[in-house]
């Protein structure tokens, strides 16, 4: 009972540091702040919160960093941060913390659309766990494009609580509704992308908190050189101490941080337990943006329900199809333990034949 309720908990925790991720970032880019500019701050402060970590438990780590290996990190670095992290910057200036939070619930999706064709993962259309994986990918994918392409009416206004760090938000972005949902379904494909190539760089590499900080550095130094191609004036790299706040809150506790509770969750519970908090990100997040950032709730957010409801049916065929492969793995432990204590009982009869046939030898003599 403890260790599920500290599970629950860590989650719990995961999810209101995503949340607290898009709130603060929205409100510091809304008020000004450019998103290339809080793209390259991100990753060096993830680089100097996790890389202590990393020296601490992995600097005995005997894995050898070949080319290969440094080659797909970098690879991880491109998608899994800088070109994600633009993406959903971006797509979140462009659009509003529900939206985001709700078209993240896709990483499952894409990640499966990915996999199939690569051998990782397997359709199985001929099973109900199958049809509920396709089924969910294809609802998810609808959600998605609901959210994307339609806005609708206020549903819900904005709340009259007043922040004085909030004045520059609750603006109307009917004129960029669509390009923030797509920017945050392209930050979506390419978390999933990530994801694939991080599972490969796993098997090559056992030292996750070091390629992490590998990642995170390469990330660093390419995020640094675009911001400054594109906003070359230094003014707009100062901080003030709320933009201060969200840079290092998003590189030390939504990256880091989150990084270390997620991974602790994923041996403890598995990653299907982890996946089955996203939806709490946009509940969470939808809250949180409505109360403090005066955020309008459209009719189109009904797109977010339909997103929830195709994840759960993916995870739903997801654990179906875990669970038959535990059976069958089970069966084939408990058929060769059978053979073996077979195997067993046979060979002391054979002994005691040998043993009679040689007293039969000694009588006849």
């Amino acid at each position: 009972m403890g260790s599920e309720l500290l599970a629950f908990v860590v989650m719990v925790i995961v999810q209101l540091g995503f949340a607290g991720m898009i709130i603060i970032s929205k409100l510091v880019m809304d008020g000004g702040m450019n998103p290339f500019v809080q793209s390259a701050y991100r990753p060096i402060f993830a680089t100097i919160s996790i890389a202590p970590f990393a020296f601490y438990f992995e600097r005995k780590n005997e894995s050898k960093l070949t080319v290969s290996v440094l080659f797909q990190i970098f690879l991880c670095s491109i998608f899994g941060i800088t070109a994600n992290q633009y993406a959903w910057f971006i797509g979140l200036t462009n659009s509003t913390p529900t939206i985001a939070s709700a078209i993240d619930n896709l990483i499952p999706a894409f990640t499966f659309i990915i996999a199939v064709p690569l051998g990782i993962e397997k359709l199985g259309l001929r099973s109900i766990a199958g049809q509920a994986k396709f089924w969910g990918t294809i609802v998810c994918v609808g959600g998605a494009m609901l959210l994307s392409l339609y806005h609708g009416k206020v549903v819900i206004g904005q709340l009259g609580f007043h922040w004085k760090f909030a004045e520059n938000t609750g603006k109307d972005v009917n004129s960029n509704f669509f390009l923030g949902p797509f920017l945050l379904i392209v930050c979506s494909l390419t978390y999933a992308i990530w994801l694939i190539i991080q599972t490969k760089v796993n098997e090559k590499y056992a030292a996750p908190y070091t390629c992490i900080t590998l990642m995170c550095l390469m990330a660093s130094v390419e995020s640094v050189i675009i911001g400054f191609c594109i906003v070359p004036k230094l003014s707009e790299w100062a901080l003030n101490p709320i933009r201060a706040i969200s840079v290092v809150y998003n590189g030390a506790v939504s990256t880091s941080l989150v990084f270390f509770l997620s991974s602790w969750c994923i041996e403890k519970k598995g990653p299907l337990y982890v996946s089955m908090f996203n939806p709490l990100l946009l509940v969470i997040s939808a809250f949180l943006s409505w109360t403090l950032l005066r955020e309008k709730l459209y009719l189109g957010v009904v797109g977010s329900i339909i997103v929830v409801a195709g994840l759960y049916g993916f995870l739903w065929g997801k654990k179906m199809e875990t669970n038959a492969e535990d059976i069958e793995v089970n069966k084939e432990k408990m058929n060769q333990l059978s053979k073996s204590i077979d195997l067993e009982l046979q060979l002391p009869n054979s002994n005691d034949q040998i043993s009679s046939e040689l007293t039969k030898t000694k009588l006849q003599i």
